[in-house]
């Protein structure tokens, strides 16, 4: 499952009542319980591989990011998930979150 971030602003521009729930939900949930968002990014990552969705894998991974998950951390979440979602999917999940290490910028 592939979607892409554009259609997503669309659907926000459509359904904006929809998808503030939605975030809003997110928001909630997020502070439902002690982990800290690094965490949350990184389960959430495992379970974007889970069910094959090579957007939210790139989406999260840019998050993850953001919230202070470093390169390594993020490709051993991803290593973890093949004896779970299969090598098939471990490996997708690892190119696509591959793409978005490489456009953040070096420091």
């Amino acid at each position: 499952m592939n979607y892409s971030p554009k259609y997503f602003k669309e659907l926000q521009k459509r359904y904006p009542a929809v998808t503030g729930c939605f975030d809003e939900l997110e928001r909630i949930c997020a502070k439902a319980g002690p982990l800290d968002k690094k965490t949350q990014h990184l389960i959430k990552l495992g379970i974007a591989i889970g069910i094959s969705s090579e957007g939210d894998v790139q989406n999260i991974t840019a998050q993850a990011l953001k919230n202070g998950a470093t390169p390594d951390e993020i490709r051993h979440a991803v290593l973890l998930s093949v004896t779970t979602a299969g090598f098939p999917a471990m490996i997708v999940a690892m190119q696509s979150a591959e793409e978005i290490i490489a456009t953040r910028p070096k420091k």
